[in-house]
């Protein structure tokens, strides 16, 4: 079984046994003392119990987005996440490896957890329940590894009793408080922040806590190039839909394959301000509207007479392409679609036929057969402009229809994800906050830059000349494009700062 650790195990120092600092102490203490309190609030729990969540997809339907404007911050770097705990190294002991898996429980959607120890009074009617009995021993362990998991178990809570014993867990053993809005949020944030290693066999509780809620994931946890640690729900299911079968109606994301387009002048829904995303392959261009791109994330196309993907992550601002002819690999095309995962606040893409998982940011297959044959899409650059611009620079473009856009019609990038991200993502490069936008492109020898969007395209349209180590940014249709010292178009695209980061860890940052 694969184990995912982090370099920050070298924290503690060789040797050292592990101690709680003070202030866990005194968070466990307070952990063991709202015993009372909870047990009394168990009936009430019942009455304000949290509601199953609400897959995404629903919501943006029904048009019942969740407020989320006290769950983030626009500049992230300003978080605090304080000094990391120790933590150490090696196995668990037999007696926190059975605690650890009682917590989890036979069936992780059992949301009954009975009524706490009282601290004053001893066990209350019929004894403590085994599973909050573990759940004090997991937080005696002061293994803050086991964060890792009860985070996990956190993501799917239903029920007040259990989200609030959890917390209150989580605040022992890593000795921080919760935000009792998003405790899950919290939690993974400082998790990722401090690269707390996860336990001994991690990827096996992950994959029991994940796919006891969606079975279907069974085929995606399994070992690979991938840290398990960072991959979290995402609210929706995997899109399992035949290929050309994305006109029947699914609990997901819905992807569009081969969608149908219409001409620039037959277009007259989209607004000359319209943010759309252009691709141009063999001569032949096209328009992805973002309006539509926001409901179906995802679209397997076929443009210059190749087939290709583009995927929308609307959590991190980036609009991507790839060809996706496989020769290679043996399939005369791969079908790309939405897993309903994310990874740091990244969607995570999976290929329909092997349920190989695919670094969406990247293009990198990093499970399945498709990872075992260390296979890796080839990315197209995509212009991130408006439609009146777009049109402008290419009239004989074609326009993705408005039927796609299945009657939504909102701006994720005004509303939702206008305070901040949404999703854990850690700590962020402190450079810029989490949110600007840059123009990432990564060279012919592997370099990554990344160029703030807003400067760049302000100081092309002035007449300046940007060119970084070969690198020459020049704007198409009143959006950003890149090519090399000998002309050649290199695969660049907008996204948010964070996002591409934390996956081009160093990037060169244009103007630095």
């Amino acid at each position: 079984m694969m184990q995912v650790t982090g370099a920050a195990v070298g924290r503690t120092r060789p040797g050292a046994a592990l101690q709680p600092t003070h202030s866990m102490q005194r968070t466990m203490a307070r952990f063991l003392a709202l015993s009372a309190l909870t047990s009394a609030l168990v009936g009430l729990g019942a009455a304000l119990a949290c509601q199953a969540p609400e897959d995404e997809a629903v919501r943006r339907a029904r048009g019942t987005e969740r407020p989320t404007a006290t769950r983030g911050a626009t500049d992230h770097r300003a978080q605090p996440f304080g000094a990391a705990p120790p933590f150490p190294a090696g196995a668990l002991t037999r007696d926190v490896a059975a605690a650890l898996d009682e917590v989890i429980g036979q069936d992780p959607r059992d949301e009954r957890w009975g009524p706490r120890r009282d601290p004053v009074h001893g066990e209350p009617p019929g004894g403590v329940s085994a599973r909050r009995a573990a759940l004090e021993r997991v937080v005696a362990s002061a293994d803050p590894r086991l964060g890792w998991v009860l985070a996990d178990l956190m993501r799917f809570t239903t029920t007040y009793e259990q989200s609030s014993a959890l917390s209150e867990a989580i605040d022992a053993l890593l000795g921080i408080e919760t935000n009792p809005r998003n405790p899950w949020g919290r939690t993974t944030d400082h998790l990722i922040a401090w690269d707390v290693p996860a336990p001994p066999d991690y990827l096996a509780a992950k994959r029991r806590i994940h796919c006891a809620h969606v079975p279907e994931w069974r085929p995606f946890f399994v070992p690979g190039d991938l840290d398990w640690r960072i991959v979290s729900w995402g609210g929706v299911r995997a899109d399992l839909r035949p290929y050309g079968h994305t006109d029947e109606p699914c609990n997901c994301i819905p992807a569009a394959d081969e969608p149908p387009v219409t001409s620039i002048a037959d277009a007259a829904w989209l607004a000359d301000d319209a943010i759309v995303f252009g691709l141009t392959v063999a001569g032949e261009s096209r328009a992805y509207p973002r309006r539509i791109m926001e409901v179906r994330e995802l679209i397997n196309d076929t443009l210059g007479g190749r087939a290709i993907g583009v995927p929308y992550c609307t959590l991190c601002g980036s609009a991507q392409a790839y060809f996706t002819a496989a020769d290679s690999v043996g399939f005369e095309r791969l079908v790309l679609r939405t897993s309903g995962l994310l990874a740091r606040s990244n969607k995570v893409m999976f290929e329909l036929t092997t349920h190989s998982l695919i670094d969406t940011f990247r293009g990198h297959a990093v499970t399945g057969p498709l990872a075992e044959r260390h296979f890796v899409l080839e990315p197209i650059g995509v212009v991130t402009t408006t439609f009146g611009a777009w049109k402008r620079a290419h009239p004989d473009s074609t326009v993705l229809a408005e039927s796609l856009a299945l009657g939504r019609d909102f701006d994720f990038r005004g509303g939702r994800d206008a305070q901040g991200p949404i999703f854990p993502i850690g700590d962020v490069d402190p450079r810029l906050p989490a949110q600007a936008e840059i123009f990432g492109v990564v060279d012919g020898a592997g370099r990554a830059h990344a160029f703030e969007a807003t400067a760049a395209r302000e100081a092309l349209a002035r007449g300046t000349v940007i060119e970084v180590d070969g690198v020459q940014l020049l704007l198409d249709g009143g959006g950003l494009r890149a090519r090399n010292a000998a002309g050649e178009d290199l695969a660049g695209h907008i996204a948010f700062w964070f996002a591409w980061s934390q996956f081009y860890d160093g990037t060169a940052l244009w103007p630095g």
